[in-house]
């Protein structure tokens, strides 16, 4: 059976690394590096620099999860997209 996980190498700043996500990122993270005119290495390179904690793979995740949460609106940051995107949750939760 096949893993839902593809592993697959990339250049970050000069330096090559492994990244394992599921099919479905790898194909988002493509999507929006063509969106916004950039290679894919150099949209990795930049989630990477941005990222706060955790690990690369979940630094895209996080990335892409809050690309289409946002519309694709301003969002050039791994993690610290994903905290701002909790905000509007936390307050409906005040409300509530």
């Amino acid at each position: 059976m096949k893993s839902p996980v593809v592993k697959r190498s990339i250049v970050i700043a000069g330096h090559k690394t492994s990244v394992s996500l599921e099919d479905a990122f790898w194909k988002a993270l493509k999507e929006i590096a063509s969106a916004r005119h950039v290679t894919l290495s150099d949209l990795v390179s930049t989630i990477d620099s941005e990222r706060r904690h955790g690990n690369l793979s979940s630094a895209i995740r996080l990335f892409v999860l809050d690309h289409y949460r946002t519309g694709g609106a301003g969002s050039s940051s791994g993690s610290g997209g994903h905290e701002t995107s909790e905000r509007p949750a936390a307050s409906a939760m005040r409300a509530s």
